[in-house]
């Protein structure tokens, strides 16, 4: 059974289909002050989230690193080590536009979607996805493409926004709703995108119920940590090895 996320776009119901292409759009138009604007939302409290996330995904072993939904390149450039082959998976051309100019040859580019990654079946030792698995049409089947892909016992870590504890999330609104839609328009001209970004903050799993879809995906040892109180998470989990 497909999220409540798969037919909506802000606050408004649409099609899968439609979601795909104004998520796509949405990204074509803030790509290129995309990492500005992560600085100015988190008042850039989101680059010790992606340090504490990358911190993490160095303890996995491994050669074949994929950053799905990759973007900007940032998790990637974080994780570059000369004995790890790289490659960003991304839908928007524009956005890896800008993690070509970051990176260059040190990585690899595909088009492509969570929800159709294109590799083979069990090729990847680690898979991240940071900030990226709200905007996909399907994340259950998105989970499942991930399972698909990994090699036995190979590794998956997701950075995503969450649910603040009950304390903060009068403030955290108050932000979301009021501040960050005028910075959209200020620094990036386009309020519409980011207050389509905060209904998907606002709409996505739980830290529970995320931990869950990981589950039913086929992943096994599956936990989850909270940053800020739970306005970030971090998830992860394990392919089962081969017995």
């Amino acid at each position: 059974m497909k999220h409540p996320l798969s037919n909506s776009f802000g606050k408004n119901r649409v099609t899968t289909e439609q979601r795909e292409q104004l998520v796509r759009s949405v990204f074509k138009r803030v790509a290129p002050r995309y990492d500005l604007m992560n600085d100015l939302m988190s008042m850039g409290v989101h680059r010790l989230w992606k340090w504490r996330f990358c911190r993490e995904v160095d303890k996995a072993s491994g050669r074949d690193f994929v950053d799905l939904a990759g973007g900007t390149g940032d998790i990637a450039s974080a994780l570059q080590k000369s004995d790890r082959a790289l490659l960003i998976i991304d839908p928007s051309e524009p956005m890896m536009q800008v993690a070509r100019q970051r990176l260059g040859s040190h990585c690899h580019y595909i088009a492509g979607s969570a929800e159709n990654i294109p590799l083979q079946d069990n090729s990847v030792d680690v898979l991240t996805i940071s900030f990226g698995i709200r905007n996909v049409t399907d994340i259950s089947a998105s989970l499942q493409e991930i399972t698909r892909v990994l090699k036995p016992g190979g590794h998956f870590y997701c950075l995503e926004f969450s649910t603040p504890q009950a304390w903060l999330r009068p403030f955290y609104d108050s932000w979301s709703r009021i501040v960050i839609p005028r910075l959209g328009a200020l620094v990036a001209g386009h309020p519409d995108a980011y207050s389509y970004l905060i209904e998907s903050i606002r709409q996505f799993p739980a830290q529970q119920e995320m931990q869950q879809l990981i589950e039913n995906a086929g992943l096994q040892r599956v936990s989850y940590s909270n940053l800020s109180f739970g306005i970030a998470c971090i998830h992860r989990a394990q392919k089962p090895p081969i017995e």
